[in-house]
């Protein structure tokens, strides 16, 4: 397995020069490459569902993509669509969708709403594909998932990216987190959900053009009974009410430590409330094989869909097989 390179210090995801690799385009920004969107069931019953990007018998390792707590697989439209269509670098890129959350079911009990159980299904999903071994990017809960991954099952682990997320969790972004699910905004069409969640975030992302926060908007909500609404099930916020969020929770560090056989890139929003440049330098003083970079203009959790960004996690891809 190739090793990603490592670096003395944090980067930033900024411009490559005329010298670096040229991967191709999207064929169009708001569409990207295509895929068949499949499904396959729990272990207790649920039909869940997952985007299939990129060519099924690539001899590319495949990447699997994980999502944040309310996201979705559709946040990886953009970054799915590049490493499945690098000419001569086509790859398998498996999206899935968590249960209660975009077009996979919801869970009648709320309480399956936990990290193992979603980490059950993940491991379902590797079993359901034959696949041994991935690359993954975790964004936010994704990333824990994966810390979990590596505890369970070591062997699946061929690369890591997390992005925004690491083994000590900031309490103060997941207040603004559960805030923000205990609102649950709502709209009554697509540019008026663009508009709040432009009041609402940006100064998560200062620097979003106005037709990206309608793309992110198509990302985030759905559209039912007239009503465009946020893509996941809203008990979803029961497990975090629970939570005693006024201090940290314990750090994981040992999950993390299942990681360091991978070689792994850290994604750290600019302005992350969930993640800071202190707890990244702990992880690359506790990892031999870590690489960071820091994503400009940029809260919790990066979107994924600049250019820049999606060029160093090609070239991390790239050199993991």
């Amino acid at each position: 397995m190739a090793k990603a390179k490592r670096t003395a210090a944090a980067k930033k995801a900024a411009p490559e020069d005329d010298s670096s690799p040229k991967y191709p385009e999207l064929p169009d920004g708001k569409t990207g490459a295509s895929f068949t969107e499949q499904s396959y069931t729990s272990q207790d019953g649920l039909r869940l569902i997952f985007s299939d990007y990129g060519p099924r018998q690539s001899e590319l390792t495949p990447v699997i993509c994980l999502a944040g707590l309310t996201r979705n697989g559709r946040d990886f439209h953009e970054l799915a669509s590049w490493l499945a269509t690098i000419p001569g670098h086509e790859r398998r890129v498996i999206v899935p969708d968590y249960r209660g959350r975009g077009r996979s079911e919801y869970d009648r009990n709320w309480e399956n709403y936990s990290l193992a159980v979603e980490l059950q299904d993940i491991l379902d999903l590797l079993t359901t594909l034959d696949i041994e071994h991935a690359i993954f990017v975790g964004t936010s809960r994704g990333g824990l998932i994966t810390m979990l991954m590596g505890a369970a099952r070591p062997a699946a682990i061929s690369g890591v990216v997390l992005n925004d997320i690491g083994p000590v969790i900031e309490p103060q972004g997941l207040l603004r987190i559960r805030q923000y699910m205990r609102e649950r905004p709502a709209a009554r069409g697509w540019d008026e959900a663009a508009d709040a969640l432009k009041r609402m975030w940006a100064a998560l992302y200062p620097e979003l053009p106005d037709e990206a926060w309608l793309g992110l908007a198509h990302k985030i909500y759905r559209e039912t009974n007239g009503r465009i609404v946020p893509d996941y099930d809203p008990n979803l916020l029961k497990p975090l009410e629970g939570l005693d969020l006024d201090k940290a929770g314990p750090p994981l560090w040992g999950p993390f430590a299942s990681l360091t056989p991978a070689p792994m890139l850290c994604l750290r929003g600019e302005h992350s409330d969930i993640l800071t440049a202190k707890t990244v330098n702990e992880m690359r003083r506790n990892h031999p094989d870590f690489d960071s970079a820091t994503v400009p203009a940029s809260g919790h959790a990066p979107l994924l869909i600049e250019l820049p960004v999606l060029r160093l996690i090609a070239g991390f891809v790239a050199n993991c097989g």
